[in-house]
């Protein structure tokens, strides 16, 4: 018979949500553990934007510095037009973010970012190799059975396992997500090819054509040694089975060809692209049951064209704790209610407006994302 072990936090999933949570948890005094289904992590091909809102957070965990140093700091978060080049918005970021939000803005690899997150953690915690098969809520605990055998009973259970969450499906029901019309294709580009063309790109910009098609481009080191882009497009449905597939050069120069010079540039400097479906969820009216809680895309999941995403998982994971310290575990229940009153407008917000792909397009003022302080923001 297999033994049972026991924990008080279980966090499910150690995505960047997750990670957060579990180190978070840790700083604030909590025992948490991580079980991740992956085997191990890779450096997959993505870039990220961290924004002031959450560098604060990484501030109180001893990250932000580490982070700061790998990561690109772009002065202004620009959008142009694709055809003409004609600027739409200038956002200013940089020294102005530093002063007037209370933290830097940062654009990074994903792997990068990711692999600092897992190694700040408590090693013997983390648990790789870790799927998920089966939860039973009990009295005092909840029974978690993995696809090794192992089973953990463990007092509360934090569902940070993304937009197929096994803990929301437990919650819910089982409810696939809805594929959302449109698709992504991410990129790092030769960025030898990029100087040889002349031109000059900026750190941070923002692509825009007609029916809101985009090119997102930056640097995802603070070098300028690796530019990275991702794309919206609006598609008929997604027919593939895998998680993203092979695209090309060739795909791209159909959908943007033709367009602003630095554009051609940057499609030119294409090497190995792939392309991804984003999915999607409506609003959730259930954030908790019992000793389950979800937060991040298990949650609410969006669009990344606000690329607020991964930054209000690890949102959800400050404010959560900052709940469960001042209610204590006993008191869970008040816990997680405390802590989607306070998630619940703010997080619903960014995925309509991340959902509907206007962020920034036009002059605006990113105060109310940016300037938030999840550390120090009033609960409920």
């Amino acid at each position: 018979m297999t033994s049972i072990e026991t924990v008080d936090i279980a966090v499910i999933g150690a995505g960047l949500g997750g990670a957060a949570a579990m180190a978070l948890l840790d700083h604030a005094g909590f025992s948490a553990h991580t079980f991740e289904q992956a085997p191990e992590f890779h450096r997959l091909g993505a870039g990220i934007h961290i924004g002031p809102n959450v560098m604060k957070i990484f501030r109180e965990i001893g990250l932000e510095d580490r982070l700061a140093t790998i990561g690109s700091h772009p002065d202004f978060w620009f959008s142009r037009d694709g055809n003409t080049g004609e600027y739409l918005s200038k956002i200013r970021l940089g020294d102005f973010a530093r002063k007037e939000y209370g933290a830097p803005y940062i654009t990074i690899h994903r792997g990068d970012m990711h692999a600092v997150q897992i190694e700040a953690l408590p090693q013997d915690r983390v648990h790789f190799g870790h799927k998920l098969t089966a939860i039973e809520e009990r009295e005092d605990d909840v029974l978690l059975s993995f696809d090794n055998g192992r089973q953990v009973a463990a007092k509360l259970v934090i569902g940070a396992d993304g937009i197929n969450s096994a803990i929301r499906e437990m919650l819910l029901g089982v409810e696939k997500p809805r594929f959302s019309g449109w698709i992504g294709h991410r990129a790092l580009v030769n960025v030898e090819k990029l100087r040889a063309s002349g031109l000059e790109f900026e750190a941070c910009v923002k692509w825009w054509w007609e029916a809101s098609r985009h090119i997102m481009a930056y640097n995802t080191k603070g070098d300028g040694s690796e530019y990275y882009y991702v794309t919206g497009v609006p598609v008929d449905g997604w027919e593939h089975d895998a998680a993203f597939v092979d695209s090309s050069r060739e795909e791209m120069e159909a959908i943007f060809g033709n367009s602003h010079p630095e554009v051609n540039a940057l499609i030119d400097a294409t090497e190995e692209v792939t392309k991804w479906p984003f999915w999607n969820r409506d609003p959730l009216n259930l954030w908790s049951r019992g000793r389950l809680c979800l937060l991040g895309d298990a949650c609410h999941p969006m669009r990344p064209h606000m690329a607020q995403g991964a930054c209000m998982a690890i949102e959800d994971a400050a404010v959560l704790t900052r709940c469960l310290t001042e209610c204590g575990t006993e008191s869970y229940s008040e816990a997680f209610q405390l802590y989607e009153r306070t998630r619940r407008d703010r997080a619903t917000k960014v995925q309509t407006i991340s959902n509907a792909n206007t962020w920034l397009k036009e002059p605006e003022d990113p105060a109310w994302v940016y300037a938030y302080d999840p550390t120090t923001a009033p609960l409920g």
